[in-house]
């Protein structure tokens, strides 16, 4: 009964932080914010900093003996692993549609145990919509149970794919597919499909922990899968070099669309 009802406070500390980190985020949101470069060409701006530093102030400093990894945090000072659970968060996954003004973004939070998710949150801000999950527990899109969708034997599955990926797909495999524009976030790619409002996606190799912990668990709840072309889950805490194309969707098509990504050509 006590880890049920500590994962129950994770669940609320999780919820208020990314509302709160939301707020501070639509702060700036299409109001020309300063914008600097890492990785090459990778934009953050100060909307995802100022952004961090509330998730931060909020989630660790009421659970200081938790791990923290944050997408806006050098990669040293992480403590994933350290610690019974571990927070990993993305304070705007999707930056540069954020950037561009348009809604597809979301703070993404979750809580780690012994690499698991096992509490996470996904807020849609500018669109009003909140997913959130515990492990064991239902997931919900703003406080009502969802669950994924598959089209019917022999339709076409409506997926959100890369442009990358989606021009790889083999001839034979079009017929099956209905390939929609990739969400720029792809935590709210995943809740989407966790809602049933998509049949799948893919993922590009090289995605990250923060990118994918809540929505991972969110989907598992909601009765899909994310998984790798040899339906193996996503390995926390691991280099990102280890995780090649990834899939998700219901579980009962999981087969079908790894069969698909697994045609395509690296």
């Amino acid at each position: 009964m006590e880890a049920a009802a500590s994962l129950s406070d994770d669940l609320d500390l999780l919820l208020d932080a990314a509302e709160r980190a939301g707020e501070v985020a639509m702060g700036y949101f299409r109001r020309d914010p300063q914008v600097w470069y890492k990785h090459g060409n990778s934009p953050v701006s100060e909307a995802d900093f100022a952004a961090d530093r509330c998730l931060k102030e909020l989630l660790h400093g009421a659970r200081p003996d938790y791990g923290w990894v944050s997408e806006e945090m050098d990669a040293s000072q992480h403590t994933v692993g350290a610690r019974h659970r571990t927070f990993v968060v993305d304070p705007i996954d999707g930056t540069r549609a954020f950037l561009r003004g348009e809604d597809v973004w979301c703070v993404s939070v979750a809580v780690l145990e012994a690499g698991v998710p096992v509490a996470g949150v996904v807020n849609v801000p500018a669109r009003g919509e909140v997913f959130q999950a515990t492990a064991g527990g239902t997931a919900l899109l703003n406080g009502v149970p969802c669950q994924v969708s598959a089209p019917p034997e022999g339709e076409a599955m409506r997926l959100s794919l890369p442009e990358s990926i989606a021009s790889k797909i083999a001839a034979g495999d079009r017929p099956r597919v209905t390939a929609l524009p990739a969400v720029p976030s792809l935590a709210y790619r995943l809740a989407l499909v966790a809602s049933g409002r998509l049949d799948g996606t893919f993922v590009r190799p090289r995605a990250n922990d923060w990118d994918v912990a809540a929505a991972d668990l969110i989907l598992e709840r909601a009765g899909g899968l994310f998984s790798d072309v040899g339906g193996q889950r996503w390995r926390y805490a691991e280099d990102v070099a280890s995780h090649g194309i990834m899939v998700a969707g219901p579980l009962g098509s999981s087969q079908r669309l790894r069969d698909i990504a697994g045609a395509i050509v690296p």
